[in-house]
C-alpha cells in the first residue's frame, strides 16, 4: 500500500513537471526541483537532479525525446526521493497541484492615420511606387 501511494504522488508530481517544460517554465521548476532535492541534505542529489531536468528541457525543446519517457524518468526520480525522505512528500505533492496553466492574453489593435497596416484589415487603394515609375 505504501509503495501504490509513493508511485501515486511521483506520477502526478512527475506530470507536473512535464507540464512546466512543455511550457517553457524550466527555470521556476528549476527553483522548485532544487528545494525539494535540497531536503535530502545530499548536494550530489540535487545537483543530479536539476542535470535530468537541463537535459530534459534542452531534449524537449528539440523534440529528441518523448513526453513519455521524461514522465517515466521523473517518476522513478520522484518516487525514489520520496521513499528515502518522507517528509518530503507534501513538496513533490505541490508539484502536481500547482503545475502551471498556460494563458492567453488577447488585446486589440487600433490603427489611425493612412498606409497598410499589419494585422488588420486594409480599405482602399495601395499604391506601390516602383523606381522605374511603370
Amino acid at each position: 500500500m505504501y509503495e501504490e501511494a509513493v508511485m501515486a504522488v511521483g506520477t502526478g508530481a512527475a506530470s507536473g513537471v512535464l507540464s512546466y517544460l512543455l511550457q517553457g517554465q524550466a527555470d521556476a521548476l528549476r527553483t522548485r526541483i532544487s528545494a525539494i532535492f535540497r531536503r535530502g541534505g545530499n548536494p550530489q542529489e540535487e545537483a543530479a537532479a536539476l542535470q535530468v531536468l537541463d537535459e530534459h528541457a534542452a531534449a524537449l525543446a528539440r523534440h529528441e525525446i518523448t513526453e513519455r519517457t521524461v514522465t517515466d524518468t521523473w517518476t522513478e526520480l520522484l518516487a525514489a526521493f520520496l521513499d528515502a525522505h518522507p517528509s518530503a512528500r507534501a513538496d513533490i505533492d505541490q508539484l502536481r497541484t500547482t503545475a502551471p496553466t498556460k494563458t492567453v492574453n488577447i488585446g486589440s489593435q487600433h490603427n489611425h492615420g493612412s498606409g497598410a497596416f499589419i494585422g488588420n484589415d486594409h480599405y482602399g487603394d495601395i499604391n506601390i511606387n516602383t523606381r522605374d515609375d511603370r
